[in-house]
């Protein structure tokens, strides 16, 4: 099953890509998870390097960084999980909407380990990613996150 949601943020793609893939600054945005780390020291997200989050009901996820095209475009997959994920995959996708705003979206490839939980799975991982964007939207624009950034 895949699904995408998108949003437009006031902020430019450059910053809104370096702060979405910060996992030192993840928490301050984002509402699914309670927390967000790279694995084996490294430093920053790039092709290659592992990360390890944890949603706020319990579930962790290895994923690792298949691209990183910054600041346009990354992808994950899915190297541990869930027993009840089968595989997932995801991508982020950060576009130019206008003069000082930014579409970003997701792009979210899942399979359940079970057949029949894979349209469900998807429609919480849809619901979550659409609360997602829209807390990174307030974060920025109401909450003032990037402030100061150019």
């Amino acid at each position: 099953m895949t699904f995408e949601q998108s949003i437009v943020i006031a902020t430019s793609p450059g910053d809104l890509f370096a702060l979405t893939q910060d996992y030192a600054r993840r928490l301050e945005w984002d509402p699914f998870l309670k927390s967000a780390e790279l694995l084996d020291g490294a430093a920053s997200a790039d092709v290659g390097v592992r990360a390890y989050c944890v949603a706020h009901n319990g579930l962790g996820m290895e994923t690792e960084y298949v691209s990183f095209n910054p600041p346009r475009a990354c992808a994950v997959k899915m190297t541990r999980g869930p027993r009840m994920i089968a595989s997932f995959a995801g991508s982020w996708r950060f576009e130019e909407a206008s003069a000082g705003a930014t579409r970003v979206g997701f792009r979210y490839n899942l399979r359940a380990s079970w057949r029949l939980l894979t349209p469900i799975i998807g429609w919480i991982f849809g619901r979550e990613t659409r609360k997602r964007l829209k807390a990174l939207k307030e974060a920025i624009e109401q909450r003032g996150l990037l402030r100061g950034k150019g």
